[in-house]
Protein backbone atom coordinates (compact mmCIF):
# COMPACT_ATOMS: atom_id res chain seq x y z
CA UNK A 1 0.00 0.00 0.00
CA UNK A 2 1.50 3.61 -0.92
CA UNK A 3 -1.06 5.02 2.06
CA UNK A 4 -1.75 4.12 5.44
CA UNK A 5 -5.58 4.80 5.36
CA UNK A 6 -6.82 5.46 9.19
CA UNK A 7 -10.19 4.35 10.83
CA UNK A 8 -12.19 6.58 13.14
CA UNK A 9 -11.86 3.65 15.52
CA UNK A 10 -8.04 3.87 15.56
CA UNK A 11 -7.39 7.20 17.07
CA UNK A 12 -6.94 7.33 20.70
CA UNK A 13 -6.03 11.11 20.42
CA UNK A 14 -6.45 13.88 18.01
CA UNK A 15 -2.73 13.63 16.65
CA UNK A 16 -2.53 9.48 18.19
CA UNK A 17 -3.62 5.87 16.83
CA UNK A 18 -3.08 2.38 17.11
CA UNK A 19 -2.89 -0.04 14.84
CA UNK A 20 -3.45 -3.87 15.00
CA UNK A 21 -4.74 -5.11 12.05
CA UNK A 22 -3.03 -5.98 8.17
CA UNK A 23 -2.05 -2.44 8.49
CA UNK A 24 0.35 -3.24 11.17
CA UNK A 25 1.55 -6.47 9.12
CA UNK A 26 2.16 -4.31 6.02
CA UNK A 27 4.30 -1.76 8.44
CA UNK A 28 5.99 -4.91 9.67
CA UNK A 29 6.85 -7.23 6.52
CA UNK A 30 6.70 -4.85 3.87
CA UNK A 31 7.60 -1.01 4.91
CA UNK A 32 10.05 -2.70 7.66
CA UNK A 33 9.28 0.30 9.63
CA UNK A 34 11.50 0.93 12.73
CA UNK A 35 10.40 3.36 15.70
CA UNK A 36 10.76 6.71 14.63
CA UNK A 37 10.28 5.88 10.79
CA UNK A 38 7.78 8.76 8.87
CA UNK A 39 4.69 6.82 6.52
CA UNK A 40 2.35 8.47 4.56
CA UNK A 41 -1.47 8.27 6.55
CA UNK A 42 -4.50 9.52 5.21
CA UNK A 43 -7.99 9.52 7.44
CA UNK A 44 -10.72 7.93 5.61
CA UNK A 45 -13.05 10.91 4.40
CA UNK A 46 -10.71 13.37 5.76
CA UNK A 47 -7.05 14.80 4.80
CA UNK A 48 -3.87 13.15 4.63
CA UNK A 49 -0.47 13.74 6.01
CA UNK A 50 2.28 11.90 7.30
CA UNK A 51 2.51 9.67 10.52
CA UNK A 52 5.37 8.76 12.92
CA UNK A 53 6.36 5.44 14.40
CA UNK A 54 6.60 6.19 18.45
CA UNK A 55 5.98 2.30 19.11
CA UNK A 56 6.42 -0.72 17.46
CA UNK A 57 5.30 -4.26 18.92
CA UNK A 58 4.63 -7.55 18.01
CA UNK A 59 0.75 -6.91 18.30
CA UNK A 60 0.29 -3.23 17.54
CA UNK A 61 1.54 -0.28 16.36
CA UNK A 62 1.75 3.44 18.09
CA UNK A 63 1.11 6.31 15.70
CA UNK A 64 1.72 10.25 15.97
CA UNK A 65 0.35 11.63 12.78
CA UNK A 66 -0.11 15.30 11.00
CA UNK A 67 -3.18 15.37 8.59
CA UNK A 68 -2.57 19.07 6.64
CA UNK A 69 -2.85 17.89 2.79
CA UNK A 70 -6.54 17.83 0.75
CA UNK A 71 -6.95 14.47 -0.96
CA UNK A 72 -6.37 14.65 -5.15
CA UNK A 73 -9.32 15.61 -6.65
CA UNK A 74 -12.05 13.67 -8.05
CA UNK A 75 -12.91 12.94 -12.06
CA UNK A 76 -16.24 14.84 -12.57
CA UNK A 77 -17.61 11.32 -13.36
CA UNK A 78 -20.70 9.11 -12.34
CA UNK A 79 -19.98 5.67 -13.79
CA UNK A 80 -23.05 3.54 -14.70
CA UNK A 81 -21.87 0.08 -14.55
CA UNK A 82 -23.75 -3.36 -15.76
CA UNK A 83 -22.82 -5.59 -12.79
CA UNK A 84 -19.23 -7.51 -13.43
CA UNK A 85 -18.97 -11.44 -12.43
CA UNK A 86 -17.77 -11.44 -8.77
CA UNK A 87 -14.10 -11.96 -9.49
CA UNK A 88 -13.78 -9.19 -11.66
CA UNK A 89 -16.21 -6.52 -9.20
CA UNK A 90 -13.55 -6.96 -7.03
CA UNK A 91 -10.32 -5.78 -9.39
CA UNK A 92 -12.88 -3.18 -11.10
CA UNK A 93 -13.99 -1.67 -7.42
CA UNK A 94 -9.97 -1.39 -6.68
CA UNK A 95 -9.55 0.48 -10.38
CA UNK A 96 -12.42 2.96 -9.68
CA UNK A 97 -11.34 4.15 -6.63
CA UNK A 98 -7.81 4.10 -7.78
CA UNK A 99 -8.43 6.32 -10.61
CA UNK A 100 -10.76 8.71 -8.41
CA UNK A 101 -14.37 7.76 -9.65
CA UNK A 102 -16.58 9.32 -7.15
CA UNK A 103 -20.04 7.97 -7.61
CA UNK A 104 -20.48 4.25 -9.24
CA UNK A 105 -24.17 2.90 -10.05
CA UNK A 106 -24.30 -1.06 -9.92
CA UNK A 107 -27.51 -2.01 -12.12
CA UNK A 108 -28.92 -4.59 -13.64
CA UNK A 109 -28.90 -5.76 -17.37
CA UNK A 110 -30.38 -8.58 -19.42
CA UNK A 111 -26.85 -10.20 -19.92
CA UNK A 112 -26.03 -9.68 -15.88
CA UNK A 113 -26.38 -13.25 -14.73
CA UNK A 114 -28.98 -13.14 -11.95
CA UNK A 115 -26.66 -15.78 -9.42
CA UNK A 116 -23.97 -12.17 -9.38
CA UNK A 117 -26.31 -10.76 -7.43
CA UNK A 118 -26.29 -13.16 -4.34
CA UNK A 119 -22.37 -12.82 -4.44
CA UNK A 120 -21.01 -12.21 -0.75
CA UNK A 121 -18.64 -9.61 -2.41
CA UNK A 122 -21.18 -7.18 -3.27
CA UNK A 123 -22.08 -7.28 1.00
CA UNK A 124 -21.27 -3.44 1.87
CA UNK A 125 -18.36 -4.30 4.14
CA UNK A 126 -16.86 -6.55 1.04
CA UNK A 127 -17.17 -3.63 -1.07
CA UNK A 128 -15.43 -1.40 1.12
CA UNK A 129 -12.83 -3.26 1.56
CA UNK A 130 -11.89 -3.67 -2.27
CA UNK A 131 -12.32 0.37 -2.46
CA UNK A 132 -9.74 1.01 0.65
CA UNK A 133 -7.13 -0.99 -1.44
CA UNK A 134 -7.81 1.21 -4.00
CA UNK A 135 -7.26 4.22 -2.59
CA UNK A 136 -4.28 3.15 -0.53
CA UNK A 137 -2.53 2.53 -4.18
CA UNK A 138 -3.68 5.89 -5.71
CA UNK A 139 -3.08 7.73 -2.17
CA UNK A 140 -6.40 9.01 -1.74
CA UNK A 141 -8.62 9.43 1.48
CA UNK A 142 -12.23 9.84 -0.45
CA UNK A 143 -14.31 6.82 -1.03
CA UNK A 144 -16.37 6.56 -3.84
CA UNK A 145 -20.05 6.32 -3.25
CA UNK A 146 -21.66 2.72 -4.40
CA UNK A 147 -25.21 2.78 -5.48
CA UNK A 148 -27.02 -0.49 -6.43
CA UNK A 149 -29.80 -0.83 -9.19
CA UNK A 150 -31.44 -4.23 -9.47
CA UNK A 151 -34.00 -3.05 -11.74
CA UNK A 152 -32.75 -1.59 -15.05
CA UNK A 153 -35.66 -0.28 -16.68
CA UNK A 154 -37.24 1.61 -13.46
CA UNK A 155 -34.02 2.83 -12.97
CA UNK A 156 -32.89 4.54 -16.38
CA UNK A 157 -36.47 5.74 -17.00
CA UNK A 158 -37.53 7.53 -13.87
CA UNK A 159 -33.80 8.29 -12.15
CA UNK A 160 -30.98 8.50 -14.49
CA UNK A 161 -32.10 11.46 -16.44
CA UNK A 162 -31.88 13.17 -12.99
CA UNK A 163 -28.28 11.87 -12.51
CA UNK A 164 -27.49 13.22 -15.91
CA UNK A 165 -28.63 16.37 -16.49
CA UNK A 166 -25.76 18.71 -16.78
CA UNK A 167 -23.21 16.08 -17.89
CA UNK A 168 -22.13 14.28 -21.35
CA UNK A 169 -24.25 11.29 -21.39
CA UNK A 170 -21.99 8.18 -23.19
CA UNK A 171 -22.32 4.54 -23.36
CA UNK A 172 -19.47 2.59 -24.45
CA UNK A 173 -20.34 -0.04 -26.98
CA UNK A 174 -19.05 -1.60 -29.39
CA UNK A 175 -20.53 -1.04 -32.90
CA UNK A 176 -20.73 1.29 -35.77
CA UNK A 177 -20.60 4.64 -33.59
CA UNK A 178 -18.54 7.83 -33.01
CA UNK A 179 -15.38 7.40 -31.36
CA UNK A 180 -14.93 8.05 -27.90
CA UNK A 181 -13.83 11.61 -27.09
CA UNK A 182 -10.91 12.30 -25.90
CA UNK A 183 -9.01 14.84 -22.70
CA UNK A 184 -12.49 16.24 -21.48
CA UNK A 185 -12.80 18.63 -18.49
CA UNK A 186 -17.11 18.50 -18.58
CA UNK A 187 -18.69 16.25 -16.10
CA UNK A 188 -19.55 13.04 -17.42
CA UNK A 189 -22.41 10.08 -16.81
CA UNK A 190 -20.29 6.93 -18.67
CA UNK A 191 -22.37 3.59 -18.96
CA UNK A 192 -20.32 0.67 -19.45
CA UNK A 193 -22.47 -2.83 -20.33
CA UNK A 194 -21.51 -6.37 -19.05
CA UNK A 195 -19.68 -8.89 -20.70
CA UNK A 196 -20.68 -9.24 -24.47
CA UNK A 197 -21.83 -5.50 -24.34
CA UNK A 198 -26.04 -4.12 -23.41
CA UNK A 199 -28.86 -5.21 -26.24
CA UNK A 200 -30.36 -3.21 -28.41
CA UNK A 201 -33.59 -2.29 -26.07
CA UNK A 202 -30.87 -1.42 -23.09
CA UNK A 203 -29.20 1.23 -25.70
CA UNK A 204 -32.35 2.71 -26.48
CA UNK A 205 -33.39 3.26 -23.18
CA UNK A 206 -29.72 4.69 -22.35
CA UNK A 207 -30.28 6.91 -24.97
CA UNK A 208 -33.50 8.32 -24.46
CA UNK A 209 -32.00 8.85 -20.59
CA UNK A 210 -29.41 10.78 -22.87
CA UNK A 211 -26.70 8.66 -23.02
CA UNK A 212 -25.21 8.49 -26.93
CA UNK A 213 -23.11 5.15 -27.73
CA UNK A 214 -19.44 5.63 -28.40
CA UNK A 215 -16.84 3.34 -29.44
CA UNK A 216 -13.27 2.41 -28.72
CA UNK A 217 -12.79 0.46 -31.47
CA UNK A 218 -12.94 -2.76 -32.73
CA UNK A 219 -11.56 -4.70 -30.36
CA UNK A 220 -13.94 -6.58 -28.00
CA UNK A 221 -12.91 -5.33 -24.27
CA UNK A 222 -13.20 -7.44 -20.64
CA UNK A 223 -15.44 -4.79 -18.62
CA UNK A 224 -12.44 -4.31 -16.43
CA UNK A 225 -10.18 -3.29 -19.39
CA UNK A 226 -12.82 -1.09 -20.92
CA UNK A 227 -13.14 0.48 -17.41
CA UNK A 228 -9.25 1.53 -17.47
CA UNK A 229 -9.54 2.44 -21.53
CA UNK A 230 -12.61 4.37 -21.22
CA UNK A 231 -11.76 7.01 -18.22
CA UNK A 232 -8.25 7.14 -19.69
CA UNK A 233 -9.51 8.35 -22.98
CA UNK A 234 -12.20 10.83 -21.47
CA UNK A 235 -10.20 12.40 -19.14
Amino acid sequence: MNLLLLEEADFIAADRVILRDRRLTHMQEVHRSAVGDSLRVGRIGGLMGSAEVLRLEASEAELRISLDQPPPAKLPLTLLLALPRPKMLRRVLQTVAAMGVPRVVLVNSYRVEKSFWQTPFLEPQAVREQLILGLEQARDSVLPHIIIEKRFKPFVEDRLPAMTEGTLGLVGHPGNYPPCPRGLDEPVTLAIGPEGGWIPYEIDLLAKAGLQPVQLGERILRVETAVTALLSRLF
